[in-house]
């Protein structure tokens, strides 16, 4: 048995093992990785994050049908109410013939940031509990969980009729996403630094294959309910790649090289609680650029479009949605090209956007689409980059018996920053619909 080993786990925290260490990337005596495990560990965390936010981003391009869908069950049951879907300038005597004709801003009267709230808060809940006592659980357990999660998001918003058990589909798909998130950047931690890289590609992956599959299904005549359906096949994917594809990482290994039995020491909730003021230097910067990121988005992108454009007002929205996400996917699947050390230039940078954008919607003096289009690219750009470089940077800095933890706290960062948001996005939509702005 080798002698006993102290590790540090901060300035002020050292963990002794009286018993061998399991092996992890980095070790001097970590088993040697064949080609062929390398290309498919990269091939099935590319798989996972592209799966685990596919349902994500599915729900939140389907929240337009969602509410549209609520909506006109309200107008059925109540002939005498007038359009739920948008509303023109308050003291306007007439409404317009149609809304790209009106001179006034127009409004969704609920706000997309309703949809993000169902699709984040129960994300941001596991994420604040669940990373003290996971470690516990096998990961074969919380994947299975995750998957059943995302498949049964699919089935309750494809059966649902009623808008209330379409929101607790959303609210499935966020409980998947935010256990994937956790596990899967946890599970990181026993493979080689690239499959970081490859699962933020996927989950950047995730949101132009999502939203471009749910727009290309629906456009093909498929109604909103089959095209969930078919989506199905995706949380089985992420079974196959866990159980048949992904090769043994250091978790799985029994024995070390000198045949001792492998413990793996669990750190105590005091040891946990310690941890956190080291990790707010990575999460601070991460949800700074994740509030900004998706106030633009939920509050601001609705409200950016131009009349007179070849795109109506509903297609400039699905675009700013796919140049956002393409930015993302860049810049996710860039952190062996271009690593950023000064995490806190991202959140400065994406609040100047904010800022720029919201300053758009009040006095529009940006005079064309294709402007704003290069803003939310850029947005997106820097979104995925601080994701990626974040956690790419934790993993080289921290020692690797305290990396599976803190990785997993560290996801609470982008969904707080989503949360609040969300949150302050809904007061601002209502706020800006109720003035008397001109486009």
């Amino acid at each position: 048995m080798r002698s006993k080993k102290s590790v540090p786990i901060s300035s002020t925290l050292t963990l002794v093992n009286n018993d061998s260490e399991i092996t992890y990337p980095g070790d001097e005596n970590e088993p040697v990785v064949t080609r062929s495990n390398r290309i498919r560990s990269i091939v099935a965390f590319w798989l996972f994050g592209l799966c685990n936010n596919f349902a994500y981003v599915v729900m939140l391009s389907a929240a337009h049908d969602i509410l549209h869908d609520s909506e006109s069950a309200n107008e059925n049951n109540n002939t005498a109410s007038t359009n739920a879907t948008n509303h023109s300038h308050p003291n306007a005597t007439e409404k317009p013939k149609t809304e790209e004709e009106s001179e006034y801003l127009q409004c969704n009267i609920i706000g997309t940031g309703a949809i993000l709230l169902a699709d984040v808060l129960p994300t941001l809940f596991l994420k604040l509990t669940f990373p003290f006592f996971l470690q516990k659980i096998p990961y074969n357990i919380k994947i299975t969980l995750t998957a059943l999660f995302g498949a049964a998001s699919y089935v309750i918003v494809a059966l649902s009729s009623h808008f209330w058990l379409s929101i607790l589909g959303v609210v499935s798909a966020s409980i998947g996403a935010g256990l994937g998130e956790i596990t899967f950047l946890s599970l990181t931690t026993f493979y080689h630094l690239d499959v970081i890289s490859s699962w933020s590609s996927g989950t950047g992956g995730a949101g132009v294959f999502g939203a471009t599959v749910y727009a290309g299904f629906t456009s093909l005549g498929l109604s909103p309910r089959t095209t969930l359906l078919i989506l199905l096949v995706v949380p089985v994917i992420m079974l196959i790649m866990y159980f048949f594809v992904l090769p043994p990482g250091a978790y799985d290994l029994k024995k070390d090289k000198q045949g001792t039995e492998v413990v793996v020491k669990q750190l105590t909730y005091k040891q946990k609680f310690q941890l956190l003021p080291s990790l707010m230097k990575y999460m601070i910067p991460l949800s700074t650029v994740y509030f900004a990121e998706y106030f633009i988005n939920q509050g601001l992108h609705e409200l950016l479009y131009f009349n007179g454009e070849f795109l109506t007002r509903k297609e400039q929205y699905r675009w700013f949605q796919v140049d956002y996400q393409v930015g993302v996917f860049i810049s996710r699947s860039s952190v062996n090209l271009v690593k950023i050390k000064k995490l806190w230039i991202l959140p400065i940078l994406q609040v100047a956007n904010m800022a720029l954008l919201i300053c758009q919607v009040y006095f529009r003096f940006i005079p064309n689409f294709w402007i704003i289009m290069v803003i939310v690219f850029w947005e997106g750009l820097l979104g995925g980059g601080a994701y990626v470089n974040t956690f790419y940077q934790m993993t080289n800095d921290l020692s690797s018996d305290i990396k599976e933890f803190c990785i997993g706290v560290a996801t609470v960062g982008d969904s707080l920053g989503i949360a609040i948001a969300g949150s302050v996005a809904i007061p601002f939509h209502n706020h800006i619909c109720s003035l008397n702005l001109k486009l």
